[in-house]
């Protein structure tokens, strides 16, 4: 205990976490670290981001080793532990080491019995235990000295003995001489024992290894796993590095030795990436080695010990998962598909930033399973929460669509699918999830509905008409030819004109959807193509078709398609501005393209239709009224000018008209 007046509780423990004795505290049943000072974090090669984490994930090198355990006991007993000269393998600069430690397990108990902590206290003994070898060795030894000693001396009482002697003294002298010639012959016996230890260590060692000599690194010692890194046989022992491996000449690994070699210092290489030539191809490889210095008598670099994994299966798969993802992603993005992992007890998700803008978040925005029906129209939420219950009762796939509302007030269509996922005990804990805008379709499919009742409607209206004036010309047959029979025949010649116009644009309506849309081109000029076009509306009196531009320009083009274009234009412009008597038809001759624009003085068209006029099936609903037409004629259009490789567009101002204009490139005309 200490007294408060002396110092202060932080500054006692911000001392005692500066002691040289290694010291960590420890809670919970997963044993958390939530102390260790600088001591213990030395022990472990850690620094202090490891506290607040479990005891397993820093050290994993301790499964399979008993200290796990033992903490799991101290803390469900509440009894301390202690031990002496306990060995442990540690993870120390990414190498694995043997270690021995004086350490003790106290349990700190709540007052009520309970485990409150573990103060884990350590003393690294692996020197105490080393001198201990050593004691015994040199106590073998000095034992051994003494024999010899004892041995020595009574040799001298002996040679004292026979001083008198000379032939007993020479006797004792060869005896001595041969005693030291035995003892020689140990200790070249033992060294020879000792390389052949070393050697039968590395040729045997289940993991690759090498010994490399001298500042050339002559090949030394090789087992069969380092060979086989290297793609070579023993034939390589006893050759310098840079030949028994000449592809790695250029490469940084001589590099490395020759500064492990003069600077003493162990050197780690993680996933470096080696080209090795292995049956004469180069093949890349990764590897994680050890380049260890051994110093000879002089202190001075003698050996370098190589260690070595081939981890090139490791990295290799690595990158196929990376690719995969990479691909993956593309492809989500490509189809616009967005996915989501929701947590079903607190409704958090994980999703990607495609997934929340399909219903109208931005990327950085948190989104919550509960935003998600929020912008779900309220008609369709039980409907998908049922189906989500569904799936999550079978382990099935629920597939449905509902309209989502943006927060701008936007309706957007969205196409779902998802599928649960199961815990240990078989319980739905999360749902995984993909969705797709599918609002442009939707627009389509209705586009196409409208169509079709509005094809139905516009062939029945002339078709009605026809089959009156045909019933009435029938009824009229034997009556003398008059007024009537001419203005009947009239009406039925405009009925079939107006049906063959709509069949034709079904026609090449069909046509495009197939891609048989085939141009006719021909040369022609193209002023001349438009002074003759359009002559039904002349032919009224009532507007004025005035061509500028340049009346010398050839086109190679489809010359009936382009006329189909320009008549399209100039027939909006009748419709849709019945009161401008003036439509101008302009030619301009640009730099690579010419264009040709047809511009009326009508009220002008609204700036958000403008983009959609050459979708197919778009009807324009013009300052309220509505036209006839299957809303394909403008998309027919498009269609004509993209297979001539041009542009199409429309440009309009309230109040002033509408300019309807189509370039085509300089492949297509010759001035």
């Amino acid at each position: 205990m200490n007294s408060p007046d002396y110092i202060a509780p932080e500054q006692l423990l911000s001392i005692l976490f500066k002691s040289p004795n290694a010291t960590a505290v420890y809670t919970g049943r997963d044993i958390t670290i939530i102390s260790a000072n600088e001591a213990m974090l030395k022990f472990w090669g850690k620094d202090r981001n490891v506290i607040g984490k479990n005891m397993i994930d820093v050290l994993p090198e301790l499964s399979g080793q008993p200290f796990i355990d033992i903490l799991i006991q101290v803390w469900d007993s509440g009894e301390s532990y202690t031990a002496k000269d306990y060995p442990a393998i540690i993870e120390v600069g990414g190498v694995l080491q043997n270690f021995y430690f004086d350490f003790e397990y106290k349990a700190v108990l709540h007052e009520n019995g309970q485990t409150a902590y573990i103060l884990h206290t350590a003393f690294e003994v692996s020197e105490r235990m080393e001198a201990r070898k050593m004691i015994k060795e040199q106590s073998k030894a000095e034992q051994q000295l003494t024999k010899d000693l004892v041995d020595l001396n009574e040799e001298h009482i002996a040679a004292n003995e026979e001083l008198l002697n000379i032939n007993a003294k020479l006797e004792t002298v060869n005896k001595e001489l041969v005693y030291f010639k035995n003892q020689l012959q140990e200790v070249n016996n033992t060294l020879i024992e000792s390389e052949n230890r070393f050697r039968s260590l590395v040729e045997h060692s289940p993991v690759a290894m090498a010994s490399l000599k001298g500042e050339d690194f002559y090949v030394d010692v090789v087992n069969g796993s380092i060979l086989e890194i290297w793609g070579k046989d023993r034939s390589v022992v006893g050759l310098p590095l840079h030949l028994a491996i000449p592809e790695i000449e250029k490469q940084q690994f001589l590099g490395i030795l020759k500064e492990v070699y003069h600077s003493g210092k162990t050197f780690y290489g993680q996933e470096l990436k080696a080209k090795l030539s292995v049956d004469g191809k180069l093949t890349d490889r990764y590897l994680n080695f050890v380049y260890k210095p051994i110093s000879g008598k002089d202190g001075k670099t003698d050996v370098i010990l190589i260690v070595a994994t081939d981890v090139t299966d490791q990295v290799n798969a690595r990158e196929t998962v990376n690719e995969f993802n990479t691909r993956l992603q593309i492809a989500l993005d490509a189809s616009s598909l967005g996915s989501t992992e929701v947590d079903l007890a607190t409704g958090t998700m994980q999703s990607t930033d495609r997934f929340k803008h399909n219903f109208g978040f931005s990327a950085e925005e948190d989104f919550a399973y509960a935003d998600l029906f929020e912008a779900m129209l309220p008609e369709h939420r039980e409907r998908v929460r049922g189906l989500v219950q569904e799936a999550i009762k079978t382990n099935g796939i629920y597939k449905t669509e509902y309209p989502v509302k943006w927060r701008d007030g936007s309706l957007h269509w969205i196409q779902a699918h998802g599928r649960p996922r199961y815990d240990e005990n078989g319980n739905a804990d999360r749902m995984v999830g993909m969705t797709a805008d599918i609002t442009e379709k939707k627009l389509f499919e209705q586009r196409k509905d409208d169509f079709l009742s509005i094809a139905s409607h516009e062939l029945k209206t002339p078709i009605t008409s026809l089959k009156a004036s045909l019933q009435l010309l029938d009824r009229m047959k034997n009556k003398p030819f008059s007024e009537a029979h001419i203005r009947l025949i009239e009406q039925s010649g405009k009925s079939v004109e107006k049906m063959v116009v709509l069949i034709d644009e079904l026609l090449n309506m069909s046509r495009m959807s197939e891609d048989q849309l085939k141009l006719e081109k021909t040369r022609f000029n193209l002023h001349d193509m438009l002074s003759m076009s359009c002559n039904h509306v002349r032919m009224e009196g009532k507007y004025d078709l005035i061509i500028q531009g340049d009346k010398n320009l050839d086109l190679y083009a489809d010359e009936h398609r382009i006329d189909q274009v320009v008549i399209n234009f100039v027939n909006n412009a009748v419709k849709y501005a019945p009161h401008s008597h003036q439509i101008h038809i302009i030619i301009e001759s640009l730099e690579d393209q010419v264009k040709v624009s047809v511009r009326d003085f009508g009220n002008g068209i609204d700036a958000k239709i403008l983009p959609h006029l050459f979708d197919r099936y778009f009807r324009v609903d013009h300052s309220g009224k509505a036209y006839s037409g299957l809303g394909l004629g403008l998309y027919i259009c498009s269609e004509i000018i993209r297979k001539h490789g041009g542009k199409i567009g429309a440009e309009s101002t309230i109040g002033e008209g509408s300019t309807f204009w189509f370039t085509l490139p300089a492949s297509n005309f010759k001035n």
